[in-house]
């Protein structure tokens, strides 16, 4: 079974710039071990439905701990039997434009 996950999370009360918060975030979900990739709007995780959910509820409470104000934004597609999709989504659609 695969979940992935499309995550954006950061802080409203840390003034303009937020990417110490998001690294903070996206160290969590590295030391996971799950496949992911960061991208300019959020970062994409892969994997069991209880693992990527504990991720992102890590990533939580890594920034609740200084931050008084956390916006969550969670997309997800789950689909029995299909792992490896965080890569072959993507490949997919590359394919199809190099026609």
């Amino acid at each position: 079974m695969s979940t992935l996950v499309d995550l954006s999370i950061f802080p409203l009360d840390k003034g303009e710039s937020v990417s110490p918060y998001v690294a903070r975030a996206v160290s969590v979900i590295e030391k996971s071990g799950l496949p992911f990739r960061v991208g300019p709007m959020g970062t994409s995780i892969e994997g069991e439905w209880e693992d990527v959910m504990a991720v992102v509820n890590r990533c939580f409470e890594a920034l609740k701990t200084d931050c008084h104000r956390v916006v969550v934004h969670l997309k997800m597609d789950y689909r029995k039997g299909a792992p490896g999709r965080i890569t072959k989504k993507v490949r997919s659609v590359q394919e199809k434009l190099n026609r």
